[in-house]
């Protein structure tokens, strides 16, 4: 893999960016402490700005690691607020593999913009970067993440019982991966 970091991207509808500091409002208020947005993932929400513009913080320093691929998801006709998030979560050198992971406010649930994303990232890190295996993974109890992964052509290829954890507590796993090949 030849690894560039975050870089911008378009699609017809969106710009996926990096995070800056003073994203760190929008993140809050958009998704980060509704609980709704978090029931499925493995943090709880934020109780507070404080908390978010700490997470923040972090985010934007680790831009200078070159495999680290975060984008904040913006609607262009939006003010370049960001209204949810994608990101490499997981990256296997030894196999060339990618783990993503995402969320979206929930005021933009059911629009495509989530697919949308998702597929302009796993463009980019098969063409720009080279990986040759794309994976997600959602709990059984939330089958509209594992309707976004089908959308960008992942293939469903199994589901681990009891493997996995997220604010709902232990849970299984669907695991759905897409080869750089069967494009």
């Amino acid at each position: 893999m030849k690894h560039c970091g975050t870089q911008r991207l378009e699609t017809e509808r969106l710009i996926l960016r990096r995070y800056v500091s003073e994203d760190a409002t929008a993140m809050y208020k958009n998704w980060a402490s509704d609980p709704e947005v978090t029931k499925f993932l493995m943090w709880k929400p934020h109780s507070n700005i404080e908390e978010s513009q700490s997470i923040m913080n972090d985010w934007v320093k680790q831009y200078s690691n070159e495999k680290y691929y975060h984008w904040g998801i913006v609607l262009k006709d939006n003010s370049d607020e960001p209204i949810g998030a994608i990101a490499v979560g997981f990256l296997n050198e030894e196999v060339s593999s990618m783990q993503i992971s995402y969320c979206i406010g929930r005021e933009w649930w059911h629009q495509g913009i989530t697919s949308e994303a998702l597929k302009a990232v796993m463009d980019f890190l098969f063409d720009t970067v080279g990986v040759n295996r794309i994976e997600s993974r959602h709990d059984p109890k939330n089958p509209n993440s594992g309707k976004v992964m089908k959308k960008c052509g992942m293939k469903y290829e199994g589901t681990l019982r009891s493997s996995d954890w997220n604010n709902q507590g232990i849970c299984d796993a669907c695991y759905y991966a897409l080869l750089k090949d069967e494009r």
